[in-house]
Order: C-alpha cells, then sequence, then structure tokens
C-alpha cells in the first residue's frame, strides 16, 4: 500500500490538473482532486475534502496538499473530524512542486510522514536529503548521451529518481555549469536536459555504481517511452 495524496484547491480544474500531473509521477499512487464548490464555482467545500481523504487511503495514510490560505483551514478541520486523524497529514508545501515530490515519495515507499517532509521540502527547490546520507566512500562517474525523444522531462525524470529508492548513494546530474540531485524530480526537470544532450552522473556512497547502472539502463530503454 501506498501513502495517498489530497490535492485541495478552490479551483476544481487547477485540482484536477495538479492530480494528472502527479499521476503520472507515480501511477501507483491514488491522488484524489477535492476543488471547488459542489455547484463548480470557485472555493472549497468540507464534504469534498473529507470524502477525498476516505478514498485517497488505503491503508497508508493521506497527505494533504493545498492552495491558499482558507483551504489550509479547511483540510486541517477536515483531518481533525476524522475517526483518527493520525491517518492523515496536511503539508505545508506548494501546491504543484510539492505534490509531485510528494508523488514520488509515495510511489517509492515512504511512509506518511516521509512523504509529508518531501513536500515541504519542495519548497527549497528539492527533496529531503535524509540525515545519515552516505558519504563519498565510492564514487563513480559517467558521461551519458540522451537519446529519448523528451530528455529529462517530467515522467523520464520522476522514474529517474523512483529508479533509486532503497540505495545508499548520493547522484547527482550535471549538464554544463548546471547541477542537480537526482533524487529530486523538481531539480532535474530544472536541467532543461534535451535528447542530444551530454549529462555526467556523480555517484557516491556503497551503492554509487548500481545507482549509475540503474539509470544506465533507464536510458537504454529510452525511459520507457
Amino acid at each position: 500500500m501506498n501513502v495517498g495524496l489530497v490535492i485541495v484547491s478552490h479551483s476544481a480544474r487547477l485540482a484536477e490538473g495538479v492530480v494528472e500531473l502527479a499521476s503520472q509521477m507515480a501511477p501507483d499512487v491514488r491522488v484524489i482532486a477535492a476543488g471547488g464548490l459542489p455547484d463548480g464555482s470557485l472555493g472549497t467545500d468540507f464534504e469534498k475534502v473529507s470524502a477525498a481523504l476516505s478514498d485517497a487511503n488505503t491503508g497508508a495514510g493521506a497527505v494533504v496538499l493545498y492552495d491558499l490560505g482558507s483551504a489550509q483551514m479547511l483540510a486541517e478541520l477536515a483531518v481533525e473530524s476524522l475517526g483518527d486523524p493520525g491517518t492523515a497529514i496536511v503539508a505545508d508545501a506548494p501546491l504543484v512542486e510539492g505534490a509531485v515530490a510528494a508523488a514520488v515519495a509515495a510511489q517509492g515507499g515512504s511512509d506518511m510522514q516521509g512523504v509529508a517532509r518531501a513536500a515541504e521540502a519542495a519548497a527549497e527547490g528539492g527533496e529531503l536529503v535524509e540525515p545519515g546520507a552516505p558519504n563519498a566512500r565510492d564514487e563513480v562517474r559517467q558521461e551519458l548521451e540522451l537519446a529519448n525523444e523528451v530528455g529529462l522531462h517530467a515522467r523520464p525524470a520522476a522514474l529517474l529518481a523512483r529508479s533509486l529508492t532503497g540505495l545508499q548513494a548520493d547522484v547527482k546530474i550535471s549538464l554544463g555549469d548546471n547541477e542537480a540531485d537526482a533524487a529530486s524530480v523538481l531539480g532535474v526537470m530544472g536541467l532543461g536536459a534535451r535528447k542530444g544532450d551530454q549529462i555526467v552522473l556523480h555517484a557516491s556512497g556503497p551503492d554509487a555504481r548500481q545507482a549509475v547502472e540503474r539509470i544506465l539502463d533507464l536510458a537504454k530503454r529510452n525511459f520507457d517511452e
């Protein structure tokens, strides 16, 4: 079971768009939209959020993301009104970036607290690095030319980040003078790497070589495009 996500927005279309994006990143994660009022106008609805919380939680809990301040208050009220408020967390995170980071973390098997932390870390431009991350005991450097059509766009970036789940490795990707943490979907997307670009993988830690091999395998498969 994966942690579920609830997207609370004043706009039904905005919530549905964030759900569409997050779902592309994490196909096994249940992401539920709770946007707008029942008549389709702008606003947030307690019953809609409560129903979304119930739908999103398949046993591992749910993390709620919101767009504006009043949506936060309603989301917190909905969580407090649950039979067990400990089964959901309202994350203080940017809606789109937080949803992407949270979805990837949930897909990777993080628990509810881990998913919430990943969402909140997105406010600082990257995903959370857990304490005790491996240092540079083993180092691997590998150049890679991207052959897939969309380069390191949203879905390939998510696949790359997820491929590193469970490994004791610190992996960086560089393109020219820019570098990103390979575990950060937003950071990898921010490189703007396209088909034909030459990127460099830098990995350190006990599983450095395995991490690089996983990324190379994805590239050979053209990131499953």
